[in-house]
């Protein structure tokens, strides 16, 4: 299975001290360089190096196949998406709207860190979705509430009233 993923959810995962759900979820994960470079880049979160991580598999992105239909999304999206479709990939890991809406309309199958969060819980691998993702929110890392709501009462899971969702 081919599994692309865009920075987000690296600093996502991250920030809960969640990183290795994905490599039991996939595996392996094939980032493009520009995603290492995001994420060496020093955010307030701290990613590890992906190129020193043994699940990651670091892809020099060519020139870019579609850059128009690209040009709205950052760097980071761009060349993974465009990777993506070059090397047929199974999934793509990505959570900003737009990023995820251009991925579908190429074709891609797309799942975001709620998504992960989903199928480690449904897997066992952790105790709460919700809990997860509230922990996400307290470190600045935020998802539309209707969705957190949504996926958390598919598992039976609901959102404490006092968080505004």
């Amino acid at each position: 299975m081919i599994i692309f993923s865009n920075t987000t959810p690296f600093i996502a995962l991250a920030s809960i001290d969640q990183l290795s759900l994905l490599p039991r979820l996939f595996e392996r994960i094939h980032v493009v360089q520009q995603v290492v470079d995001e994420c060496r880049a020093g955010h307030r979160i701290r990613v590890p190096d992906l190129a020193k991580l043994p699940w990651i598999e670091t892809v020099d992105a060519s020139s870019l196949i579609h850059p128009t239909l690209l040009l709205a999304l950052d760097k980071g999206e761009k060349h993974t998406l465009d990777m993506a479709i070059k090397y047929q990939a199974d999934w793509v890991v990505i959570d900003e709207k737009i990023g995820r809406n251009v991925a579908e309309y190429l074709g891609l199958k797309v799942v975001g860190t709620l998504g992960v969060l989903l199928k480690a819980k449904q897997a066992g691998w952790i105790d709460s979705f919700t809990e997860n993702v509230l922990a996400m929110q307290s470190q600045g890392i935020f998802y539309h509430p209707g969705l957190i709501k949504k996926l958390a009462a598919t598992i039976g899971e609901s959102i404490a009233p006092c968080t505004g969702m």
